[in-house]
């Protein structure tokens, strides 16, 4: 192994994330979810962490809630190959042993090591807007985690704001700078710089005040003899004044102002060429500046390296694309867990959006959708996609139920909307433990059983309606099948019906076989399409709920669950649905 590979990220009160673990995988590790929950931030805390300069002083809102007192720390438990220059520093660091999942303190002379050697680096933000930088050693004392160990970790950043790349310039730990590994040039350029007279190319207006500064000087007994040159000192250094450049219709023009995907493939090429040096990679929104198909051939570099890489996206084409790459999601409550399940892997090939919105919502079936949907939309007062929300199709009761189980095993709060069929009970009831309201579930039976219970005598008519006047007629025919009659006017189903009208109505709306009807299975099966077994069914029973007088009698169950979607995206709850 000859990559600097961090085992475990902790951080406590920084930005927007009070508090934080997470075991990150070898290789590519994808961060997903939706906006306002902490992706960048985690990104920006490893690159604070591994920074390769001193930055500058922190402001309040680097801190949690602006808790300057509290302060902050971020903290890497990190393997660190010969390279790094871990072992010639003049102070010795001492390893901790990595078990897999935690750190121990080495075993003492003569006893055998069990665990890969790991070092504890941490930077802690202070009360006063200060960074410490400091290795953790096992015995408890702290030794300075140094710029110069930290530049030889290294590190590659593409970030969301990249128009002067750091790593296309001659800044020092930058990606240039550690290829060329020309440690004099500064001294020299400095040198050649300073035989410059900068002061005759001044005007003459700025001559005179130069002198009469000087006669001031010599007045208050200060250093005279003024005279202009090229001097370094804190700020933007003269090195990093010097950049790429390439050739655009005979022209030599810097590479940081070239395009934003062209800038980001370049510093990652910089950056494989220094042989046996693989950095941690950081990149921030992958698609930025980049078509589709770029960010495919991205991915495939970033996958085909030795480093290990942090990279957020919002793109379904990179998503897809991440072949390999392990996959995490952090939910908005701030918990990151792995989407490497089988229930998963279906979701994130064919919606993938669903892992990037703020909260995503798995309905059971299609009906399920279109009747949360419609919901949820009512509930909000606008589309759910202003808010961050996105609901998924789980496909199906079992698959539903899977799906949230191992949304739910990974630490991950998502939504549910599902029926009770009666099955699972004991794996239902630890969902609805872990995410409370979030998930819906009928007290019994289905979305189509409930809604049809809840409907007056004199209502049923207007339910198989349909408002687009397509399917009335289909529905109709339907029950005339189930009945044996051959005239299909609403009168003589309701008569033929009788007391039984009701059971009738729902058999087909599920699609139910009669049982002396098996051999024409299928077609029974398909009445359901005919009635609510589509997305479009689904919302034209939500809103037959609040046209046909049902929403009183089941807000009690639909409302909780509303109200707690919206807490979830920061709106207040409501008393009530308009009808």
């Amino acid at each position: 192994m000859n990559a600097p590979t961090i085992y475990r990220l902790s951080i406590e009160r920084f930005r927007c994330i009070k508090t934080f673990t997470w075991h990150p995988a070898k290789g590519v590790n994808v961060i997903l979810g939706g906006g306002n929950v902490g992706k960048t931030t985690i990104l920006d805390a490893i690159a604070l962490l591994l920074s390769p300069m001193n930055p500058a002083t922190l402001s309040d809102t680097d801190y949690h809630a602006r808790a300057v007192a509290a302060g902050f720390v971020i903290e890497a438990i990190v393997y660190l190959p010969a390279q790094s220059g871990i072992n010639h520093q003049t102070k010795p660091s001492w390893p901790w042993e990595w078990n897999g999942d935690d750190i121990k303190v080495p075993g003492t002379a003569g006893e055998a090591t069990s665990g890969e050697p790991v070092y504890r680096l941490r930077v802690r933000g202070t009360e006063d807007l200060e960074l410490v930088y400091e290795i953790v050693q096992p015995d408890g004392a702290t030794d300075n985690l140094s710029v110069a160990l930290r530049r030889s970790i290294g590190l590659v950043r593409l970030s969301g704001d990249d128009r002067n790349d750091r790593d296309l310039r001659l800044v020092q730990g930058s990606a240039l700078d550690r290829l060329l590994s020309d440690k004099a040039l500064r001294s020299r350029l400095a040198t050649e710089l300073a035989k410059s007279d900068v002061a005759d190319q001044l005007g003459p207006e700025g001559k005179a005040a130069l002198e009469a500064l000087d006669t001031v000087f010599k007045k208050k007994n200060l250093p005279d003899e003024l005279d202009l040159a090229i001097t370094g000192g804190q700020g933007l250094s003269i090195s990093a004044l010097i950049g790429l450049t390439a050739n655009r219709d005979g022209v030599q023009l810097p590479l940081a102002s070239w395009g934003s995907g062209t800038r980001r493939f370049a510093a990652l090429a910089i950056a494989e060429q220094k042989q046996g040096d693989a950095p941690i990679t950081i990149v921030d929104e992958v698609e930025r500046g980049l078509e589709p198909y770029r960010q495919r051939v991205l991915m495939g570099d970033l996958l085909a390296g030795a480093s290990q890489v942090f990279l957020t996206t919002h793109s379904p084409a990179a998503i897809a694309a991440a072949v390999n790459a392990s996959l995490w999601y952090v939910d908005h409550s701030g918990g990151i867990g792995t989407l490497e399940s089988a229930p998963v892997e279906r979701q994130r090939k064919h919606d993938p959006e669903c892992f990037l919105a703020r909260l995503t919502i798995v309905a059971e079936g299609i009906t399920e959708f279109g009747f949360a949907s419609a919901l949820l939309e009512k509930a909000f007062g606008s589309v759910l996609q202003k808010h961050g929300v996105h609901i998924t199709d789980g496909n199906g009761h079992e698959s539903a139920l899977c799906l949230l189980e191992a949304l739910s095993s990974a630490g991950l709060r998502f939504g549910g909307f599902a029926d009770d069929e009666g099955k699972h009970p004991t794996r239902w009831d630890r969902l609805s433990q872990k995410l409370g309201e979030l998930l819906f579930r009928w007290r019994s039976g289905c979305l189509e059983e409930n809604i049809i219970a809840a409907l007056p005598d004199d209502k049923l008519e207007a339910l198989l309606t349909d408002p687009d006047d397509v399917k009335t007629g289909m529905r109709l025919r339907t029950l005339a099948e189930r009945l044996g009659t051959l005239e299909k006017d609403f009168a003589t189903i309701r008569a033929a019906a009788g007391a039984n009208l009701r059971a009738v109505i729902l058999a087909a709306a599920l699609g139910e076989v009669p049982g002396d009807k098996m051999a024409e299975k299928r077609h029974y099966q398909s009445h359901s399409q005919t009635w609510f077994k589509t997305v479009n069914g689904g919302r034209e029973l939500a809103a037959k709920v609040f046209t046909l007088g049902v929403w009183d009698s089941l807000k009690g169950q639909l409302l909780p669950f509303c109200n707690a979607v919206r807490k979830t995206v920061d709106l207040g709850e409501v008393a009530d649905l308009t009808t």
